[in-house]
């Protein structure tokens, strides 16, 4: 019984606002969990929230992974972009040139994300946020796919994507060259295991896939990283 992806986790300086600013951006609600940071839920209780973790690391370099949001209109980037300046983000510039079509900002912790232009074909019908980006090889879209069971969506050229059977935000690797990991990533992966499943069997499962154990974790959530050495959690269920 594999795991879902319950969440995307920020390690936050400072998670109650990093909270309010990708709720208010999103339009998602809010709800507090003892001992778990504080979440940021989806209307419609189904893909995956946002756990805000205390986190006291600097930032050192770029995110090996990032949010591209969507837009269904020109006038609807406008506005996602004015949403996020108001909120307390700001834009950066990561090399990106004056053609591109996509905005890209930081949120206030300094996490890069990208609001994408309408008509973008491979985001369509995926949701508010579009993509989890991330910086990844080959390899590492392989073993996520086999660990959500999720299908390949895209595999071409080195580059990998997966989204969940039920549709909605797709998971994405861009291929080498891979940015070097610089400390614990700020974006990690989430997985809950469901009521009834063996807490002894899915790590195993994962550990058969490529992913190595960190001894991290306590009685209800384990640390592990995937073939790419990226830190992510298992839950015990809910």
């Amino acid at each position: 019984m594999a795991g879902r992806l319950s969440a995307i986790c920020f390690h936050a300086t400072r998670p109650p606002e990093l909270a309010r600013f990708w709720s208010g951006l999103l339009g998602w609600e809010p709800a507090a969990g003892p001992g778990d940071g504080i979440a940021v839920l989806p209307p419609d209780a189904t893909g995956f929230g946002l756990r805000f973790l205390p986190g006291q690391e600097p930032k050192a370099g770029r995110n090996r992974a990032h949010f591209d949001l969507t837009s269904a209109s020109p006038e609807q980037q406008r506005r996602t972009v004015a949403r996020a300046l108001e909120l307390g983000g700001r834009h950066i510039d990561i090399g990106q040139s004056p053609e591109e079509g996509h905005v890209v900002l930081a949120d206030p912790d300094g996490n890069e994300f990208c609001v994408i232009e309408a008509g973008n074909e491979f985001l369509a019908d995926t949701g508010a946020i579009g993509a989890v980006a991330c910086d990844g090889t080959r390899a590492v879209g392989l073993f996520w796919s086999e660990a959500l069971r999720w299908p390949l969506v895209w595999d071409q050229d080195e580059e990998t994507a997966i989204q969940s059977p039920d549709g909605g935000t797709k998971l994405t690797w861009g291929g080498p060259p891979v940015a070097p990991k610089r400390g614990v990533n700020r974006l990690s992966f989430e997985l809950e295991l469901p009521a009834g499943a063996d807490w002894g069997t899915e790590p195993d499962r994962l550990v058969s896939l490529g992913a190595t154990r960190t001894g991290e974790g306590d009685g209800d959530r384990m640390t592990m990283l995937d073939p790419d050495g990226n830190e992510f959690s298992v839950r015990r269920p809910g």
